[in-house]
């Protein structure tokens, strides 16, 4: 069961909100509606359907005043009665959850090797999911990533229900450094996602770093929930680090806190530290490189890829386990690194390798031996982090738009 969102903090991430000069944000004053009716709006998308007494025992609301509040909400659309439940005492109470009124968003998560959607209500029904996965991974964010949002967008668009309600906003997850409109977005590539993409007129707009909306999701409901300080640290195609302190996304002057991808690496005599380096040594594609050249011819065909080599790791394969032993002694040392500089106290492992639990032994052991103590914990979410992430960013600001906050 998924964690409430805690909707009254709207904006504690402070993720890149964008409303370009040809995009007006439709009834961004909103309907008028009363404190009262904005108070059950807000209970409904943070606990689900609830019959009037529920509601108003829990925000302390008279009978009549609840009545004028979900009135006010009738007439937007924005809440429906769903039924009746019968109480101890045999009478029924009429149960609500939010309408179609009060619209939908969708959540893209543009990564390395997929794009996917997730359409859904602001109480976090989903209504549609689409995945595409690239025929070929993609270490930068590109025009074929750029291409391939488009196109699943337009899918997702044309197939829209008219249940569903309008578009409140748009969150796109994206595998660069995210930064305002001051910042240097050009350095960031963080448009080039938007070069074969045009975002819908009249929706707001949401950018957040990837591994950012990972560790947002896990915060929220996953293996750091209700945590105020930990770090989420990815393990793919590529690496990053995304960062909570004291209940804040830190993202830094550049977007490029938790960019762990960017250390420079080896250090050793006669070795010239590269930056990036770390990500080059760590990502899949040199990991599954070095595990085949390291292969023993005795130890049959070696994998092809990382999925193959833990399954054989899993089955109690000598060679197999060696090297995923080894590398996770080489991603415990890099979270040694983080915790060295950041103290978090827990560390969340995510990403398509950082997800198996056959490294978290190694990790720990690692981690714990060359830096302070820490607790490290593998992702509740595993693929679905990043998206679940967006989404809430994406209903974050929406909430505010559709109660004319």
């Amino acid at each position: 069961m998924s964690a409430p969102l805690d909707l009254n903090r709207a904006n504690t991430y402070q993720t890149t909100r964008i409303h370009s000069s040809e995009q007006t944000v439709s009834d961004t004053n909103g309907p008028f509606l009363t404190g009262s009716a904005r108070a059950v709006f807000r209970r409904l998308v943070e606990d689900g359907p609830s019959t009037r007494p529920q509601i108003g025992m829990s925000l302390g609301l008279s009978r009549p005043t609840m009545s004028a509040a979900i009135a006010e909400l009738e007439q937007l659309g924005y809440v429906e009665m769903v039924g009746a439940i019968k109480g101890p005492l045999g009478r029924s109470a009429a149960q609500y959850k939010v309408g179609p009124g009060a619209g939908h968003v969708i959540a893209v998560d543009a990564g390395a090797t997929h794009v996917r959607l997730r359409v859904s209500t602001l109480d976090r029904k989903q209504l549609a999911n689409r995945i595409l996965r690239y025929p070929e991974s993609q270490l930068t964010i590109n025009e074929e990533v750029s291409r391939a949002v488009a196109s699943e967008f337009a899918v997702i668009r044309a197939s829209t229900k008219r249940n569903w309600g309008p578009l409140r906003a748009l969150g796109l997850a994206v595998p660069t450094r995210v930064v305002g409109p001051e910042g240097d977005v050009e350095g960031s590539r963080q448009d080039v996602v938007f070069r074969a993409f045009d975002p819908p007129a009249g929706v707001a707009l949401v950018l957040e770093n990837n591994v950012n909306c990972a560790a947002v999701a896990e915060q929220h409901y996953g293996a750091a929930r209700g945590i105020a300080n930990f770090a989420y640290v990815q393990i793919g195609l590529k690496i990053g680090m995304g960062l909570i302190l004291n209940d804040q996304l830190v993202r830094g002057r550049n977007g490029a806190a938790g960019e762990i991808g960017h250390l420079s690496f080896p250090f050793a005599p006669g070795a010239e530290p590269l930056p990036g380096e770390v990500e080059h040594y760590l990502g899949t594609q040199a990991f599954i490189s070095r595990v085949q050249s390291d292969w023993t011819t005795a130890a049959g065909p070696s994998p092809r890829d990382t999925e193959e080599l833990l399954k054989l790791a899993e089955a109690g394969h000598p060679d197999a386990q060696r090297h995923v032993a080894r590398h996770a002694s080489d991603i415990g040392a890099v979270v040694a690194a983080c915790v060295s500089v950041v103290d978090p106290g827990l560390v969340v492992l995510g990403g398509g390798l950082g997800a198996s639990p056959l490294l978290l032994p190694e990790v720990r052991q690692t981690a714990n031996r060359l830096s302070y103590p820490v607790e490290i914990h593998s992702t509740h979410l595993a693929a679905d982090a990043t998206v679940l992430g967006i989404e809430r960013l994406a209903i974050e600001t929406a909430l505010p738009l559709v109660l004319g906050e």
